[in-house]
């Protein structure tokens, strides 16, 4: 594999390495329109290569272009793809990030065009709603979560954490390009926008949240509804008080010894679980 025409780095102030090493999540997500991101290892770029994102540019540690990078090299060859192929040593990278590239490889994608989450909604019966969820460890557990248990997609509101950063890819296994996803935009979010889009689409709104009437889990009549979007909060503070009164539903998970709430991909992957068994 490695007749591939890579350029070989040797200077970490080459121009070619900014956009991965010195370019800012917020960089990347503006970056010439609709943004760019950046896949960390060879399983979750073929993910993003199976799901039609296309790839700009790929940088491989020289030492494991054949032991690591070479899944994602072959695809790229296979389908003929214009793609920008560049090498350096680990040390060339690692002086400059502090850490070594996950799995020695990392590939440069261009965005797809956003979707509102009118149109989002209009096609989908079971989604996770993230309200302000900003960790993103917990967002890319969820959205795996979410896509192995079934569900039709994530609807995240503006303030959550883009789900097209390194992290929330690396944690989630490349999953957020098997499940539809989508974040609402600043306008759609703001005084309940997001809450409101899910009822004129016709959701059913089950609410995640610790309160007088809360149910333990969710129960037949839930599942027997038509369109469902189970809506959870941020670690620590959990769902704005707005947002529980608007839902049609408040759910909580029955604890023991005392321990009052879950970590919320946990919450998660136990409420999906519950609303998709049959």
């Amino acid at each position: 594999m490695t007749e591939l025409p890579f350029k070989t780095i040797e200077d970490i102030n080459a121009p070619e390495l900014d956009l991965f090493l010195r370019a800012t999540e917020n960089e990347l997500r503006t970056y010439g329109g609709d943004g760019l991101f950046i896949a960390e290892s060879a399983y979750v770029a073929l993910r993003a290569l199976e799901s039609g994102y296309e790839p700009v540019s790929v940088l491989a540690e020289t030492e494991r272009i054949d032991a690591e990078a070479r899944p994602v090299l072959e695809y790229i060859k296979d389908k003929d793809l214009n793609v920008s192929m560049y090498a350096a040593e680990r040390g060339v990278i690692s002086s400059v990030t502090g850490h070594k590239l996950v799995r020695g490889l990392w590939t440069l994608f261009r965005r797809k065009p956003g979707i509102s989450a009118a149109d989002f909604c209009r096609d989908k019966r079971r989604i996770a709603v993230l309200v302000d969820v900003v960790n993103a460890a917990n967002v890319g557990a969820i959205i795996r979560s979410a896509a192995a248990l079934g569900m039709d997609g994530v609807l995240m509101t503006h303030s959550s954490v883009d789900p097209f950063t390194r992290r929330v890819l690396r944690v989630s296994m490349g999953t957020v390009f098997q499940i539809p996803v989508a974040r609402g935009s600043y306008e759609e979010s703001v005084k309940m926008g997001l809450m409101d889009i899910l009822k004129d689409n016709g959701f059913k709104t089950i609410a995640l949240a610790l309160t007088e009437d809360s149910i333990p889990g969710i129960n037949d009549e839930i599942r027997s509804m038509d369109k469902v979007a189970l809506v959870l909060g941020t670690e620590g503070t959990g769902l704005p008080s707005s947002v529980i009164s608007f839902c049609d539903q408040r759910i909580m998970i029955p604890m023991m010894r005392g321990v009052d709430s879950l970590n919320v991909a946990c919450a998660a992957s136990i409420s999906i679980w519950d609303l998709m068994r049959s």
